[in-house]
């Protein structure tokens, strides 16, 4: 379903790209401008940010001075939501968007969010390659959006200021700020704690003003965006892989001949393998940086413990996702 669109949202994103509109140059009418958006930090580390930029350096590679991308980082074209709003109307060109906000126009994309679904990252990429990849981006066509691949920001994990989690039962009672997404509400309800839902803007000072006691979140959102300037701890929960979505508007992409529209394919493959890349090498140094900078970090030793606490998540789920995807899905992971 489309998001709705109230007029509130709608001045905020209008304003937004007004202001940013300011200063982008004129060129030839050959070239093709893209405004690029997204929520977090424009970090060397950040995930969205790395694949943003390669994105921007693949198309040049492929196609010199066809294309001019200027990016809008941090809030800039307002959130998600209105990004994606944005995109639908023509009014945005491109987003780097996370997966479980592309499901409120897609219900398809709460695969990813399906608590421990998968092992590894190379697993999801299996599964985000191939068939049930391609189902899900076609899931968009009808809303105005066409999807390019799948970049991706990690598996997410635990950090708060209440206790290191070891086992289901310490999350009890915790107020973790999740992802709005009824899916991650049950989740984490399931295994005890006290899901916030929150907008990303909102939630580094909710927890340095205590109103929730932690979050989940990738490595590299973590280091990027200084959390461990307010959270003491990380736990390695691997509960769900952050699949990022590199997306374009469905209006900017029709003006494309047939030779653009493939080199801007092309080109959102090889920045996703690349992105990928860059953010496994990140994980190591992130995780030496994080205790660096004083966090305590754990791993979990039964997994299987938690599994079982949200086994009921995925039969709930299976009508809104699709049986044929979430059984393809499954297949490929088992």
């Amino acid at each position: 379903m489309t998001p709705r669109k109230s007029h509130s949202m709608h001045a905020v994103l209008v304003g937004a790209l007004a202001a940013a509109a300011i200063g982008f140059s004129a060129s030839s009418a050959a070239q093709t401008n893209i405004r690029m958006g997204w929520t977090t930090s424009d970090s060397e580390t950040d995930p969205y940010a790395i694949a943003a930029r390669y994105f921007a350096e693949e198309l040049e590679s492929l196609a010199p001075g066809e294309f001019n991308i200027r990016f809008y980082p941090n809030h800039q074209l307002g959130n998600e939501s209105e990004m994606l709003q944005g995109m639908q109307l023509g009014t945005l060109e491109a987003g780097v968007i996370t997966g479980t906000q592309i499901a409120t126009i897609s219900s398809a994309f709460q695969l990813n969010d399906l608590p421990f679904l998968y092992a590894s990252n190379s697993q999801a990429h299996t599964v985000l390659d191939g068939e049930v990849g391609e189902k899900l981006l076609a899931s968009l066509e009808n809303d105005g959006i066409v999807g390019l691949g799948f970049a991706e920001a990690g598996f997410r994990h635990v950090i708060n200021n209440t206790r290191p989690i070891h086992t289901p039962e310490d999350l009890n009672r915790v107020r973790l700020r999740v992802q709005p997404s009824d899916l991650f509400l049950d989740s984490f309800r399931a295994l005890g704690a006290n899901p916030v839902p929150m907008a990303w803007s909102d939630v580094f000072s909710a927890v340095q003003q205590g109103t929730v006691d932690g979050l989940e979140i990738p490595l590299a959102v973590i280091y990027a965006n200084q959390y461990p300037e307010v959270t003491d701890y990380l736990s390695l929960t691997n509960h769900s892989y952050n699949a990022l979505g590199i997306l374009v508007s469905a209006q900017m992409w029709n003006r494309l001949d047939n030779d653009g529209k493939e080199t801007m394919r092309q080109a959102a493959r090889n920045a996703i393998e690349r992105q990928r890349e860059t953010v496994a090498g990140n994980n190591e140094t992130i995780l030496n940086n994080l205790r660096e900078a004083g966090m305590e970090v754990n791993e979990i030793e039964d997994p299987g413990a938690f599994r079982d606490r949200v086994a009921d998540v995925y039969e709930s789920y299976r009508s809104a996702i699709g049986s044929d995807i979430l059984d393809d899905a499954l297949e490929q992971v088992q």
